[in-house]
């Protein structure tokens, strides 16, 4: 009897369970009404006002797909620089646009702000403990090897004449023929191809060619999806769950797993190939060989899969972020004839003959275009090849600004919409002016890393970002000195896609013109 009366009540039972999990939900909704649950409101620092129990997790998820112009919007709404936020799931933050705090955390208190648990969390399939997440010792002697080959000697006489001749093999194999035959080519997809390229030979000393390819790279799809994901993992608490139902979800569709993978076998393929070459005498000093002779933290040569996390770091910095850095660069030049007209003059000015392309000379003169260097740093303000950072606070801090930080905080600064701030640029802050750059003499000017970190700043300053910006520039010149690109009509809006660093969504479709001299 006992056991049938308890089965004849469980409705009952469940009815009152149930509405008894939903008061409670609804008082926690009315004490954390704007936040996600159990976080605490910072009273201190301008509140980015989210949902009951959830906080700014859902608004980020809704607007995933132009995110960085929706914490835009939210910070102009506010009219604050400095703003805190909580979502569910997710460390509560602090964000700032202020130049004096960007340059606070990345130098000035240098040691107090190191990447956390979300950041290996988020990254660490893809860059296990290479340089861009590791901390301390770990960080230290990685910096040390790589900084080895960023010498003047290299640059001069080896990175150039690399960044040249895959340059003419770019224009040779693509940019004449879609000249010639009048249809469109994916700019971004040239681009990476030759960063690639690049960055493979004088980093690893491999001819990858794949610029010689009609066809999508394997690896750099991969490495992309990838990337992509890392980003996801920053933004939704709910990605592990997502990317083990992945199969069924997405049947047929290659896996996170499959991804990486390709980008395994691809960076493991580099490191036995040079291990047979030293095995049979070959004598190298690039990037990879300084890290095969390198000690790591523990005084230990690397093993293969600390090379592999070295080789992918360094993909990301040597491949990506120049190619997307010259993709937006086109892009504004379609978009601003008037720029496009005097960097053109510039470089003609500059530049008499096809001869001087195939000499050192070259980099001298590509320092003296003080135009073409202003147009690069205009895009790196509206387009920064990271968009967003973050770091975790180690101990207690007040900033320039005043805010409080505390121990354990999550701090990170956003230079895509610190570059569009009236309050950081001025009025014209979203516009693309090259001029911004230039003092009242026509000379090249900086402003601080605070207000312009797209190479970072302090101690993790870039070591490439000679490199980035020679490469770029060597592009630049080649290609408008031949060239003029206009865009393909109706495509697919430019936009970017979210990932660790600024890739174009669809590409640019353009049409190809020789330029008439």
């Amino acid at each position: 009897m006992g056991s049938l009366w308890d089965i004849k009540n469980i409705p009952q039972m469940a009815v009152v369970t149930t509405g008894a999990v939903a008061g409670l939900m609804g008082l926690l909704a009315l004490k954390y009404n704007d936040r996600a649950i159990f976080d605490e409101r910072r009273n201190d620092i301008p509140f980015i006002t989210g949902e009951p129990l959830i906080g700014t997790l859902g608004m980020q998820l809704r607007n995933k797909e132009r995110l960085y112009d929706y914490q835009m919007f939210i910070l102009e709404q506010m009219g604050a620089l400095t703003v805190a936020e909580s979502a569910l799931g997710l460390p509560p933050s602090i964000t700032t646009l202020d130049p004096r705090n960007v340059e606070h955390v990345l130098k000035t208190n240098f040691g107090n702000y190191v990447k956390g648990e979300q950041m290996r969390d988020a990254m660490g399939d893809l860059f296990g403990h290479g340089i861009f997440v590791a901390n301390g010792s770990q960080w230290r002697w990685q910096r040390k090897a790589a900084s080895l080959i960023f010498n003047t000697n290299n640059f001069k006489n080896h990175f150039i004449a690399v960044f040249v001749e895959e340059a003419f093999d770019m224009i040779k194999r693509i940019f004449d023929k879609k000249a010639n035959n009048g249809k469109p080519v994916d700019f971004h997809d040239v681009m990476y191809k030759f960063t690639l390229d690049s960055f493979v030979l004088i980093g690893f000393g491999v001819q990858l060619n794949s610029l010689h390819s009609k066809n999508k790279v394997s690896f750099a799809e991969s490495f992309d999806e990838c990337q992509m994901n890392c980003m996801d993992r920053f933004i939704n608490p709910f990605m592990p769950i997502i990317e083990r139902l992945q199969p069924i979800l997405h049947p047929g569709t290659k896996s996170l797993r499959g991804h990486l993978k390709v980008v395994d076998d691809f960076a493991y393929s580099i490191i036995n190939e040079r291990r047979k070459q030293l095995a049979d005498g070959g004598d190298f000093q690039d990037l990879l060989s300084r890290f095969m002779s390198a000690k790591n933290e523990n005084n230990e040569l690397l093993n293969d899969r600390e090379l592999r996390d070295t080789v992918l770091n360094f993909i990301i910095a040597g491949r990506d972020t120049t190619a997307q850095a010259l993709s937006w660069t086109f892009y504004n030049l379609i978009l601003h004839p008037r720029v496009e007209k005097k960097l053109v003059e510039e470089i003609n000015e500059k530049i008499n003959n096809e001869h001087e392309l195939n000499t050192s000379s070259l980099y001298n003169v590509i320092s003296t275009m003080t135009y073409a260097h202003a147009v690069f740093f205009e895009v790196l303000r509206l387009y920064p090849s990271v968009p967003s950072n973050v770091k975790v606070a180690l101990e207690d801090d007040v900033w320039p600004d005043g805010t409080h930080v505390r121990k354990g905080d999550s701090v990170a600064w956003a230079p895509y919409v610190q570059g569009r701030s009236t309050s950081v640029w001025g009025p014209d802050a979203k516009d693309f002016r090259p001029e911004r750059w230039l003092d009242s003499n026509g000379k090249l000017r900086r402003e601080s890393a605070g207000q312009w970190p797209a190479f970072h700043a302090g101690p993790r300053v870039c070591l490439g970002q000679n490199l980035a910006t020679l490469e770029a520039l060597v592009a630049i010149v080649m290609l408008l000195r031949r060239y003029k690109f206009s865009l393909v009509r109706n495509q697919e809006p430019i936009t970017y896609v979210l990932s660790l660093t600024m890739p174009m969504k669809n590409g640019i479709k353009v049409f190809v013109e020789h330029r008439q001299q």
